[in-house]
C-alpha cells in the first residue's frame, strides 16, 4: 500500500488531513470561509502540566458581598454552601478528581475554631469600615468536618488558604508589618492530620505580594513567614506518609518581588501562585469585545513567560501555578463571565498557561459570583464546566508549540492526548463571520498509525524537507478522529448553555453531568472552524516523537 509525495515550499512537514461537520448550519456554510495552516512542533514538548491540572476556587464571601449594587454571591461561601446538592457533588466527581483551593479576600481574616482558640467563632459581618467591608470570621471544626467529608465523597484534591495576617498590624502607609503568628494555624493543621483529612496544600495569604489589595507583606518577610510554614508542616505531617505542598503567595505577578520571594525560599516553597483578572472591573460595558480581542488575550503572556523565567533563572525546585482566575475582578459580570463567551477567554487562559508550563489553573470560581463553573442559586452547570471537563478529559500533559497561519482570529494549542498517544488540538474561532478550514502541519519525524481488524498500518517518515502525504482513498475513509464542536445556544453568545455538537448540554432529572461525546469524521473531509466556535479535535492516529513516551 504505498503513499504519494508531493514537495511544497511553505513548511518543514505537511500532512493535510480534512474533515468536515454535518451539522454546520446553513448560516455557517453561507458566510465567508478562509483557509489556514495549523503548524504543530512535534519533536518535542514545551511544557507539562499536572495530571489534574483543572481547578477551580471556593471563597468565603457571605450573602451580603455585592459589587456594583448586586449581590452574586448567594449561600455559595464556604461557611454557607449546600453540601448535600446532588448535582453539586456529581459536577466535582465528573473530574476524578478536580482540585478545590479554598480561599480568597477574606481567608486573611478567618479564625479557626480549634479547642485552644481563645477567640469567639462567631461568622462575618457587614462592616464597610473593615477591610474588604466584613469583621473577621470564624471557622467552626464542625464545618470544616462537613467539608472534608463532601471532599472525601466527591474525590476533591484540597487546597486550603491559611489567614497569613495573624499577628502583624497595618502601618500608616498601608504595610503589613510584623512576622506571621501561626498559632492557631497550626493548631488547625494538627486538628486537620488529626482527623485524617487529606490537604493537598498549605497555601499562605491571599494577595498580600507586590502592592497587595488591601494591604501588602515586603518579600523578604513573606519568605521567612514561608519557611515558619514549612517547619511546622514537616513537624505536624512527620509520620504521615502523604506531605502537603506548602504554596505562596497568592497573589498577583509583582516581577521583582517574585524574583526575591522566589529565591529566598528555594528549600521551603513547593508551588508559586498568581491570580489572574485581566479584564478589568466586572462592571466594564467593554468584556465581550475585550475577550474577543486576540491582543487582548494574548496580552496575559508576558506574566506567564515572566514567571516561567524568575523560576528557569533561580534554583528553586518550585512550579507555577495560577491561584485564582475570575477574568473580570469584582465578581464578574451576569451573562458574559458566567454565559458561552466566557470559554473563549477561560479555553484560551488554559492553552496559554500550559504553554509556559504552568502546572494547574485555579478558576474562581466552582461557585460563586458572576463568575461560577456551577449556577450560584441551582449548581446547574454553566458553559465553561463543560469547557473545562473537556479540556480535563483531552488534554494530556505534554504541551506542543502549535502556530495557526492564515487568520489572526484564530487560537490554538496542541497537547499530546490524555486518551492516547496521538495528539489533542484545540481551535478557537474569535471570528464572527467567517468559517477557518484548517489543514495541519508537522516539523518531525510522524507516524501515521490506523488500526483495523487487528492489523497495524502504519507508515513512518524521516526525511527533512517538506512533503505533503496524500492517503489512497480506501485508507483515508477508514483515518476517523473525534471532534467535538461548541457552539452557543441560538448563536447568543451570552447564553448560558453551550452545545456540543449542536446539542444541548444539560444535566438530567437525576442530576447527572451529561456523557460528552465526540463526531467520528473522516480523514479527508476538512476541518471546519464555525464562527465564533470553539474545536477540540483528539487525533489518535497522529503520533509525534513528544507523545509517544507520556509519564
Amino acid at each position: 500500500m504505498g503513499i504519494h509525495i508531493s514537495a511544497v515550499a511553505s513548511f518543514c512537514f505537511w500532512v493535510c488531513l480534512v474533515f468536515g461537520l454535518s451539522f454546520v448550519s446553513s448560516k455557517a456554510a453561507a458566510d465567508a470561509t478562509v483557509e489556514g495552516s495549523v503548524f504543530i512542533e512535534g519533536k518535542a514538548l514545551i511544557g507539562r502540566i499536572d495530571e489534574d491540572f483543572i481547578c477551580a476556587t471556593l471563597d468565603w464571601w457571605p450573602p451580603e458581598k455585592c459589587d456594583y449594587g448586586t449581590c452574586s454571591w448567594g449561600r455559595a461561601g464556604l461557611l454557607n454552601l449546600d453540601l448535600s446538592n446532588n448535582i453539586f457533588l456529581n459536577a466535582v466527581k465528573a473530574f476524578s478528581p478536580l482540585k478545590i483551593r479554598l480561599g480568597g479576600s477574606l481567608q486573611d481574616k478567618v479564625i479557626y475554631g480549634t479547642e485552644d482558640n481563645q477567640q469567639p467563632c462567631t461568622s462575618f459581618v457587614h462592616n464597610t469600615s473593615q477591610m474588604f467591608g466584613f469583621t473577621q470570621g470564624c471557622l467552626p471544626m464542625t464545618r470544616w468536618d462537613e467539608l472534608n467529608s463532601f471532599f472525601q465523597k466527591a474525590g476533591a484534591k484540597v487546597i486550603f488558604g491559611l489567614n497569613a495576617l495573624a499577628g502583624r498590624t497595618i502601618d500608616s502607609n498601608g504595610e503589613a508589618v510584623g512576622a506571621w503568628n501561626y498559632t492557631n494555624a497550626e493548631s488547625f493543621i494538627r486538628y486537620t492530620v488529626k482527623n485524617n483529612y487529606t490537604i493537598h496544600g498549605w497555601e499562605l495569604g491571599n494577595e498580600l505580594c507586590g502592592s497587595g489589595v488591601g494591604t501588602w507583606v515586603s518579600a523578604d518577610q513573606y519568605a521567612v513567614d514561608t519557611v515558619a510554614l514549612q517547619s511546622v508542616v514537616e513537624n505536624i505531617y512527620k509520620n504521615v506518609d502523604l506531605k502537603p505542598l506548602i504554596i505562596a503567595p497568592g497573589g498577583f505577578y509583582y516581577s521583582d518581588w517574585f524574583k526575591e520571594y522566589i529565591n529566598k525560599t528555594i528549600k521551603s516553597l513547593d508551588v508559586a501562585t498568581h491570580h489572574i483578572y485581566n479584564l478589568g472591573a466586572g462592571v466594564d460595558p467593554h468584556l465581550v469585545e475585550k475577550i474577543l480581542d486576540p491582543s487582548v488575550l494574548e496580552g496575559e503572556s508576558g506574566t506567564f513567560s515572566g514567571l516561567q523565567n524568575i523560576i528557569k533563572s533561580s534554583p528553586t525546585s518550585a512550579v507555577a501555578w495560577v491561584g485564582e482566575a475570575g477574568g473580570a475582578y469584582n465578581s464578574g459580570h451576569n451573562l458574559v463571565t458566567n454565559a458561552f463567551v466566557f470559554s473563549f477567554w477561560y479555553l484560551d487562559q488554559l492553552g496559554m498557561a500550559s504553554k509556559y508550563d504552568t502546572k494547574a489553573y485555579c478558576r474562581q470560581s466552582l461557585v460563586g459570583g458572576n463568575y461560577g463553573l456551577l449556577n450560584t442559586t441551582n449548581f446547574e452547570p454553566n458553559p465553561d464546566y463543560y469547557s473545562a471537563l473537556l479540556w480535563h478529559r483531552l488534554m494530556g500533559r505534554n504541551v506542543l508549540s502549535t502556530r495557526f497561519t492564515g487568520t489572526e482570529k484564530i487560537r490554538s494549542y496542541t497537547h499530546c492526548a490524555k486518551q492516547s498517544k496521538g495528539i489533542t488540538l484545540l481551535l478557537i474561532n474569535l471570528d464572527n463571520s467567517t468559517t477557518v478550514q484548517a489543514k495541519l502541519a508537522f516539523n518531525s519525524t510522524l507516524t501515521l498509525r490506523h488500526m483495523h481488524r487487528s492489523r497495524i498500518w502504519h507508515h513512518q517518515h524521516k526525511i527533512h524537507k517538506t512533503i505533503t502525504i496524500k492517503l489512497p482513498k480506501g485508507m483515508a475513509a477508514k483515518i476517523t478522529r473525534e471532534e467535538y464542536h461548541l457552539t452557543a445556544k441560538d448563536g447568543n453568545l451570552q447564553s448560558q448553555t453551550m452545545l456540543l455538537n449542536g446539542k444541548v448540554l444539560s444535566v438530567n432529572s437525576s442530576g447527572i453531568i451529561p456523557p460528552l461525546e465526540p463526531v467520528y469524521v473522516i480523514s479527508r473531509k476538512p476541518i471546519m472552524v464555525a464562527p465564533l466556535s470553539i474545536v477540540f479535535a483528539h487525533m489518535p492516529g497522529v503520533i509525534v516523537p513528544a507523545c509517544k513516551v507520556q509519564s
